[in-house]
């Protein structure tokens, strides 16, 4: 993919950018000469255009993408984390945290689409979404246990949620990377793409999804998040709420009545 540089694109800071098709939203990193290493001021990025993002209500689905042809994120800017105090890195952690947050707690759905490189919070920003297409070059892992930490950006809590908490601990106890097919063939990444093929596919996927209801898109994502680790009876709790809260909206009136007049529906998104 080449660097950003549409008009139509809205940039936030230097390194992040929000690149719009129709009710698709493609959030792209765009630190291409440090691979897109999350400084403090990329972090910040990202969160802005999170934030934006969610309160957008024609924003169906989001894609997230990398300029770079070899890495979609490498993690951290570990450069910078060395010339932070303990008192500059302690004031540097919310405004990561918010990075990974931001995206975890889109309201629509989301796909990564990863290549090249994808370590420690890169990995990270990719388990933050609901799904991930990846090409055969892809590498995941969380190696941060290596350098002295944890995974600090969700990966202890959602790589487990992904693959089993035994296997979750193998991965990040042995700090090791794995290859696109491993990958795949353990559940780390749900789709391989051919190579240089991971973008299209990704937005080829989303735009089959933003077909649907976006109210339905965001109360079903709702309910898978909020019912995961419950017990079936609280989670059936959850999901009726959800249920509720769609049952009466104009995308519910407008979705039966085309399917019985035999058309394409026009959500109103409400």
């Amino acid at each position: 993919m080449g660097a950003v540089g549409a008009e139509s694109d809205q940039r936030f800071g230097e390194f992040v950018a929000v690149r719009r098709h129709g009710h698709v939203a493609e959030l792209v990193l765009d630190r291409p000469k440090a691979m897109n290493a999350v400084s403090t001021e990329m972090a910040r990025s990202i969160g802005a255009a999170c934030a934006a993002l969610g309160a957008d209500r024609e924003v169906r689905v989001t894609v997230l993408t990398s300029t770079h042809a070899r890495a979609f994120c490498v993690g951290a800017d570990l450069k910078e984390r060395n010339s932070l105090s303990d008192a500059e890195l302690v004031r540097q952690r919310p405004t990561a945290r918010a990075a990974y947050t931001g995206v975890l707690e889109l309201p629509m759905p989301t796909i990564a689409a990863v290549h090249g490189f994808a370590l420690g919070g890169g990995f990270e920003l990719a388990l933050s979404c609901d799904l991930i297409v990846a090409d055969p070059t892809a590498v995941v892992g969380l190696p941060e246990v290596s350098v002295g930490v944890i995974p600090g950006g969700g990966g202890t809590q959602l790589l487990p949620r992904r693959v089993g908490a035994a296997r979750a601990a193998e991965l990040i106890f042995t700090a090791r990377r794995l290859e696109a097919r491993e990958a795949h063939e353990l559940g780390l990444v749900d789709q391989l793409a051919a190579e240089g093929a991971d973008r299209d596919e990704a937005l080829a996927l989303a735009s089959r999804i933003a077909g649907n209801s976006p109210v339905g898109l965001r109360a079903a994502k709702r309910a898978l998040r909020l019912g995961h680790g419950l017990d079936l009876r609280a989670g059936l709790e959850v999901e009726d709420a959800a249920w509720r809260s769609v049952a009466f909206s104009g995308d519910r009136t407008e979705g039966v009545a085309a399917f019985n007049e035999k058309r394409k529906p026009q959500w109103p998104g409400e």
